[in-house]
């Protein structure tokens, strides 16, 4: 940030001072709170202020999306500033999506102005009336690991700080900042608004002796067990776990994963719902995995030991009843926890002869499912085709290219058969729908040159406000690749009913209520009206080229695409 002679609004200050924090973006909506931010903005520049670029969003849950999306892709935590108390409830449920994922981000609103008049930048409409709240924050608190109210511009500094060590301090996850109009419109003193934060985020670490505990469990198992679902955390650790499982022939299982951990190729990767192993397991590693069994269809023995390992392994922020045994809790940053636990496994004596024992056991349960998996796969090669077959298709496509797909309720996880950390993140544990595609379109912004793929049933691009979204893309040259696996219907609350009444009246009817989607809208026009390149593909055979020509152009056009994909119900 360069130096001003004089001082700034508040208005542009806070600009200036989330560049200073590593800010890169702002996703913003405005509205009648923000003219001091506006002229704010224009001011800081006038006077060579180093700023975040500022995007204009039309709807809030797309900003906040974008900014969940950037993160996953980049690894550095962006802001998102929106319109009053009916702008924050608009992007509430992303940030519900944000604290799920532990995702952190600067969210902030502004607030109807508090006075009635005699002061600058108070209320001049009737919306200044009809917005304020007895408490606007309640919206989000919940979701928000800090919330604060600007009080005087001379805290502005002071209180980015604070908001932004503590996002991203672990766990991580939102914070949420108010900005009353009045105060964003007074001067703000220079100083600190150029600097880092002073205050260091904190990353936290395991006990010593819970580690030295947990390597001992694991290296001494007889039947150990990963299940991991939110993945490695950083890329050289997705490296080293899939060595070290394959070293010590400890099967992995990505249960409901939101992102892998480990390359789906190695002969340790295991069923996406291992029960069998589960039930049969004497130790249990849980890598940053929110629910990672169903207590109702499998569990460990009673005499088994669980390792809960990750960020907030009790996730005591984020559930309030949660009763997965922990025998050994591993709190800390997940890369910086699994290097210290491989660290500690490995100095102890290997019992080679039960590993080898192990290591031809889990190799053929490992091939025997991934053949499984690409037979039902291939199975589904018809009109409508299934889910499976567009996930198989979408894996074959992408292979060996840098790219990454983002799922809601889309291609699921078994059939893509990746091999790359950051190839796969799927929708939040919090089931906001909508996240899919605004996500994918933050990750697209952070890394312009990766293949993106919005893999998203039609029940989820409607929520996303799809009409924003590729406006969004269109007018930052955004090349995502959107597949709608259409199937006219809520099919996961379909498949809800019947999971829960098995062989209930659902499953036996042909109309099921409160599920169709139909008459489906030409999920085509919407995005042509952003001169997106479309097709309908309804033949399974026809979906690979499809596929080809939609990488085609979005490599080489630099242009969004959507594919609207008919799927079986």
């Amino acid at each position: 940030m360069a130096k001003t002679d004089g001082n700034l609004t508040a208005g542009g200050a806070i600009f200036g001072k989330l560049k200073a924090l590593g800010v890169d973006y702002v996703f913003a909506n405005s509205g009648t709170d923000f003219p001091p931010i506006i002229e704010g903005l224009i001011e800081a520049r006038e006077a060579g202020v180093d700023l975040p670029t500022a995007i204009t969003v039309p709807h809030e849950h797309v900003a906040v999306g974008m900014a969940h999306g950037f993160y996953q892709m980049s690894g550095r935590a962006q802001a998102v500033m929106l319109h009053t108390n009916v702008g924050l409830s608009n992007g509430a449920t992303g940030v519900i999506n944000a604290a799920c994922d532990q995702v952190p981000m600067f969210v902030m609103s502004g607030r109807t102005p508090v006075a009635e008049g005699g002061r600058f930048g108070a209320r001049t409409v009737p919306i200044g009336w009809g917005q304020e709240m007895y408490d606007q924050t309640a919206l989000v608190r919940e979701a928000c690991k800090w919330d604060y109210e600007l009080r005087f511009a001379d805290q502005v500094s002071d209180v980015l700080d604070r908001g932004w060590s503590i996002a991203n301090s672990t766990p991580k996850g939102p914070v949420y900042l108010s900005l009353p109009r009045e105060v964003l419109c007074e001067t703000c003193p220079p100083g600190g608004l150029d600097a880092p934060s002073t205050m260091q985020s904190v990353e936290g670490g395991p006990n010593v002796s819970a580690l030295a505990q947990a390597a001992e469990l694991l290296a001494n198992a007889e039947r150990p067990l990963i299940i991991a679902q939110r993945g490695a955390s950083a890329p050289d650790v997705f490296t080293a776990l899939t060595a070290f499982v394959e070293d010590w022939a400890i099967p992995v299982s990505h249960y409901w994963a939101n992102q892998i951990s480990i390359s789906m190729s190695s002969p340790c990767h295991v069923a996406w719902q291992a029960e069998d192993l589960l039930k049969e397991a004497d130790v249990v590693l849980v890598i940053d995995a929110l629910a990672p069994w169903w207590p109702d269809r499998a569990a460990p023995p009673s005499d088994a030991k669980v390792i809960q390992l990750g960020p907030d392994p009790l996730f005591a922020r984020l559930s309030p009843m949660r009763s997965f045994p922990a025998d050994v809790a591993l709190g800390g940053d997940t890369s910086g926890v699994l290097r210290a636990l491989m660290s500690a496994v490995d100095a102890h004596p290997k019992d080679t002869v039960q590993v080898e024992k192990r290591r031809d056991r889990i190799a053929g349960i490992s091939a025997k499912e991934r053949a499984r998996v690409i037979e039902e796969a291939k199975a589904g090669c018809r009109a409508p085709m299934t889910k499976e077959w567009v996930s198989h298709c979408l894996g074959q496509a992408i292979k060996g290219q840098k790219a990454s797909v983002f799922h809601e309720l889309g291609c699921p996880l078994p059939p893509l058969q990746l091999d790359d950390h950051k190839s796969y993140f799927q929708e939040p544990h919090s089931g906001g729908l909508g996240w899919g595609l605004p996500a994918a379109i933050g990750a697209q912004l952070a890394e312009p040159d990766r293949l993106i793929f919005a893999t998203i049933g039609d029940g989820s691009y409607m929520f996303a406000n799809p009409t924003v979204c590729h406006q969004v893309c269109e007018a930052l040259g955004l090349p995502v690749i959107t597949l709608v696996l259409n199937n006219e219907e809520w099919g996961a609350v379909r498949k809800s009913v019947e999971g829960l009444y098995k062989g209930g009246r659902a499953a036996k009817s042909n109309d099921v209520p409160l599920t169709s989607l139909r008459p489906s809208p030409d999920f085509t026009k919407t995005a042509a009206a952003s001169r997106a390149y479309t097709e309908t593909v309804t033949e399974g055979a026809d979906l690979p080229v499809a596929l080809e020509r939609a990488i085609s152009v979005a490599r080489g056009e630099r242009r969004q695409v959507l594919l609207n994909i008919a799927i079986a119900r």
